[in-house]
Formats: structure tokens, C-alpha cells, sequence
């Protein structure tokens, strides 16, 4: 019984430190700044315009020379467009789970987002874990993406941060 009774408390202290250092680690996460946000915000708006089919939107913030990288080819940006118009792929609801996000000189940004992504593919319904790196580059004032890659990952993927 005594044995049982220290396991048991052995198992608790165990457990604290485990929730501890989980806390730790996500309170030494800095938020993000407000250039991050920016990217942030705008990588959600487009999983959004995808879902939407918005095309128009999607025209806009793709730049004309931008690749796609999915897990069946690599494309451009009027291909991927036609691929959302038509439906071939509809992205239907993409949970973003974690984001990283770095600036370089203000101007380029790279976006690395933890995904569960559901989407008709060819008239069937996919549920795919990814981590999706996009690439941004700002012209003027408005940011363009450059590339968007999807690497299938397991749920239980970490993004380094």
C-alpha cells in the first residue's frame, strides 16, 4: 500500500513539472510583433478567400511569378487560381493550430502555419495535417505572396518558434 500511495505521488509531482514546463515554454513565446500580426492575418484571410472560392481577392495578393507546391504537383498562379475557381480543390476549412513568423529586412516574410485542412479534392472530401510555409514579399505597401508549400505532417507536429 505504501508503495502504491509514494507511486501515486511520485506520478503527481511528475505531472506538475510536465504542465509547468508546457507553461514555461509557451510564456517565453514573445507575441508576435505588429509586422508579424500583419502576415498573421493575412495568411488567415487567404485560407478564407480560398474557402470562399474569391478569386478576385486571391488574384490580387498572389504575385504574378508565385508557385504552389501541393502534394500532387507544383504550379502557378493561374493554374492555382482555376484550380480554386472551378473546384478541383476547394479548400472548404483550414484550422490554423500554430504559426511562426519571420520578417527579413522588412520586406520579405516567411510564414510557417500548423494546419488541419478539410477540402474536395476531385469530388472527394480530404482531412490532411499540414504545415504550410508561404512566402511574402511586400511591393509598395501591400504584401504578395510568393510561394505556399503544404508538407504533410503528423498531428502532432511542433512549428519551432
Amino acid at each position: 500500500m505504501k508503495v502504491s500511495i509514494l507511486g501515486f505521488c511520485f506520478l503527481l509531482i511528475g505531472m506538475q513539472v510536465s504542465f509547468a514546463q508546457t507553461a514555461q515554454t509557451n510564456a517565453s513565446t514573445p507575441p508576435p510583433t505588429k509586422a508579424q500580426q500583419e502576415i498573421i492575418d493575412l495568411s488567415k484571410q487567404k485560407w478564407q478567400w480560398m474557402a470562399d472560392k474569391n478569386v478576385d481577392k486571391l488574384a490580387q495578393l498572389f504575385d504574378d511569378k508565385s508557385k504552389f507546391v501541393h502534394m500532387s504537383g507544383t504550379w502557378k498562379k493561374d493554374e492555382e487560381l482555376d484550380i480554386i475557381k472551378t473546384g478541383s480543390i476547394w479548400y472548404k476549412q483550414a484550422d490554423v493550430h500554430d504559426t511562426a513568423v519571420e520578417l527579413f529586412e522588412n520586406n520579405t516574410a516567411i510564414i510557417w502555419s500548423r494546419i488541419t485542412l478539410v477540402a474536395m479534392v476531385r469530388g472527394n472530401e480530404a482531412k490532411t495535417e499540414f504545415t504550410v510555409t508561404e512566402v511574402y514579399k511586400k511591393q509598395g505597401r501591400n504584401w504578395k505572396m510568393l510561394a505556399l508549400t503544404f508538407s504533410s505532417v503528423r498531428d502532432t507536429h511542433a512549428i519551432k518558434h
